[in-house]
């Protein structure tokens, strides 16, 4: 980092080190994880940093155990995260499912490779945008964000902690191999200022409310007042297991609602509107880079078209998409994948045309990609 008091100040990092910092301002308390690329640097810095603030970090024996950790760990009242690949999802599966009965707060960092299976340990993709969704059984809403820098990194990363506590529901930060892994020159002064936003636990009486449906009972913490139970089945508000179609229905339907209902306070995106523009360029990641530079060399050459890089994959920014929609009459999509994120953007489109600019042999998307299908 530069020491003159009048140059920027600037550090050379990367997104790794950007996810630790983030975690732990906002409060993490407690990290379990497993070695895989390209997630393990993140392991080794909460494994180097966290006990410096008087945290926990420890290596599982496996993804299972890590995930199954830090449910445990935040159902004791800590802030709690994990870090794997799109191999360790696979086996998160469950515990995903796990936590979003329970409705268990916990960050799940998600640094994508190349698929399937091993596929590309160290080659860049963003395979898992619809997995991360949809990847446990149910298929009830889960949050996801999605970091294009070392700065969104660091913010996105509290973020997930925040949303993960006011909605009591695993909160995903999807990124990348190229962004988790890569030095890059950052101005100190882009990072955002977070903070701690403290848990909010009752003592006693009932551990969930369902009523109204889009409500978030505060937790209870496990050993303080009466004993109460946490169950992968449905369940009464007691934590009891049923099968009274009237309460099945009211718990379901909480888990839906809780999250839709507050789309407002979830959804986020980088919007760089253009009146006039009949184009609209959405992205995601490390592929917004090559986006925003694709703007503006569009731009420079007199063509009107408009960015929208989304942060907030799920629930769909469908507010910011209609606003961004105006006037528009083609949505270019680029992304690491054959059209993952494409495929909602054709969803909302109505008649316009959509148009994907993919690449799934490990080299990143280039401005010249981008331009090139806009013109």
């Amino acid at each position: 980092m530069t020491t003159d008091a009048k140059a920027p100040r600037r550090e050379y990092v990367d997104g790794a080190t950007a996810i630790t910092r983030g975690a732990i301002d906002a409060g993490c308390t407690f990290f379990a994880g497993y070695p895989i690329t390209p997630a393990s640097g993140i392991l080794m810095a909460m494994m180097r940093e966290l006990p410096k603030v008087g945290g926990i970090a420890m290596q599982g024996e496996d993804e299972i155990a890590s995930i199954g950790m830090c449910l445990g760990a935040a159902m004791a009242g800590a802030k709690a995260m994990t870090a794997t690949s799109g191999p360790g999802i696979s086996l998160y599966s469950e515990n995903i499912g796990l936590a979003v009965m329970g409705e268990v707060p916990i960050v799940v960092v998600d640094v994508q490779r190349l698929g399937p299976a091993t596929g590309g340990a160290t080659t860049v993709a963003q395979g898992d945008v619809q997995f991360v969704r949809w990847g446990t059984a149910g298929g009830y809403p889960v949050i996801v964000l999605a970091p294009s820098s070392v700065p969104e990194s660091y913010g996105l990363t509290a973020k997930a902690f925040e949303l993960a506590e006011r909605f009591r529901c695993p909160v995903f930060l999807l990124t990348d191999k190229e962004i988790a892994m890569t030095l890059s020159a950052v101005d100190v002064d882009e990072y955002p200022t977070v903070g701690v936003v403290d848990r909010v636990e009752k003592n006693g009486g009932l551990p969930y409310s369902w009523k109204p449906a889009g409500a978030v009972e505060p937790m209870r913490r496990y050993g303080d007042g009466d004993p109460f139970r946490l169950t992968g089945s449905t369940h009464d508000e007691g934590a009891y297991i049923t099968k009274d179609s009237g309460k099945v229905a009211a718990l379901n339907q909480h888990l839906i609602a809780k999250i839709e209902e507050h789309r407002d306070e979830i959804e986020m995106v980088d919007a760089d509107l253009e009146p006039g523009a009949d184009t609209l360029l959405v992205s995601y990641g490390v592929t917004a880079g090559a986006a925003r530079a694709a703007v503006a060399r569009l731009r420079e050459e007199g063509v009107m078209v408009s960015s929208l890089v989304v942060q907030s994959l799920w629930p769909i920014p469908e507010t910011s998409l209609t606003a961004a929609l105006e006037g528009i009459e083609r949505i270019v999509v680029p992304e690491l994948n054959m059209g993952l994120y494409r495929r909602e953007m054709e969803r909302v489109a109505g008649n316009r045309a959509v148009l994907g600019v993919n690449r799934i042999d490990g080299t990143m998307i280039t401005v010249a990609e981008i331009v090139g299908a806009v013109l």
